[in-house]
């Protein structure tokens, strides 16, 4: 066998990669076997296709979705270092996310005795509220919950603070809150609006933030105490409530945070959950 001429079988030994992940990787374009047997007409990996090959093993390990490792080999030949570190920094937010939610399933397990009782419910009582319209400031974005939301409510509370200090008189008149405007659960691509209420005269400069006012609702609300990753048992509470009492969602959900994460340990944050129902 010629150093140049790998069958797959081989190049799986070489790259500790499964034949069926080359396979696979082969169909997305990813590591196309470059080189082709003369006598038996299969297509074979060549020797400076194995260290790409280790680079596709490594990322995947650490995470990186197939379409991910696409572009982060395109940006290393681009030599665009900018890229990669946005995309490491990226990854490294979510690993940290993901160390937190192993965290608490350890800490479950921990405590696990003989029952099916895995979460204590940090979830008050379902209750409906009539909400009074609201004058906010908003943005709207497509993104992930983790990076987006944070991401727009530091731009607003940056715009408010630096306009108070130009001297206009703006003020918060309610907690932050996350408007949910997608029909189902997007992981990368979610629809994504953050809202402040105020008051006061603003002079927005900005194309990216909108001043409006957000409708009067009636609306089931629960609040949650715990981390923001947990706040989905809240959903869940709320929908089975409406379930049996046979209500119909009318609007986008608000998700009020009613603490600053900055001040309070993770499970002493509390969410109030609004979801409008005709």
């Amino acid at each position: 066998m010629k150093f140049d001429r790998i069958p797959i079988g081989k190049f799986s030994l070489m790259t500790h990669l499964t034949q069926k992940a080359l396979r696979l990787y082969d169909q997305k374009g990813l590591l196309v076997p470059e080189a082709k047997d003369a006598f038996s007409g299969y297509r074979c990996y060549t020797s400076h296709q194995i260290e790409r090959g280790v680079k596709i093993r490594i990322l995947s390990w650490m995470g990186f979705g197939l379409d991910e490792i696409s572009s982060l080999l395109e940006a290393e030949k681009q030599r665009d270092g900018e890229f990669i570190g946005g995309m490491m920094q990226k990854r490294y937010t979510e690993t940290q996310l993901e160390i937190r939610r192993l965290q608490k399933i350890q800490n479950l397990l921990l405590n696990q005795t003989d029952t099916l009782e895995l979460i204590s419910m940090s979830v008050s009582e379902p209750t409906t509220k009539e909400i009074p319209k609201m004058r906010v400031l908003s943005m709207r974005e497509t993104g992930s919950y983790e990076v987006t939301i944070g991401k727009l409510v530091g731009e607003l509370l940056g715009f408010v603070g630096n306009s108070s200090r130009s001297g206009k008189n703006i003020k918060l008149t309610g907690p932050v809150m996350f408007l949910c405007h997608d029909k189902e659960y997007r992981e990368n691509d979610a629809d994504i609006e953050v809202s402040l209420p105020i008051s006061g005269n603003i002079g927005l400069e900005t194309s990216s933030i909108v001043l409006t006012t957000l409708p009067a609702i009636k609306a089931v609300s629960v609040i949650h105490k715990g981390p923001y990753q947990e706040v989905d048992v809240a959903y869940s509470r709320i929908f089975e409530y409406m379930a049996e009492n046979e209500m119909e969602q009318s609007g986008p959900s608000r998700a009020l945070y009613l603490n600053d994460p900055n001040e309070v340990p993770g499970e002493e944050l509390l969410t109030e959950v609004q979801v409008p129902i005709r």
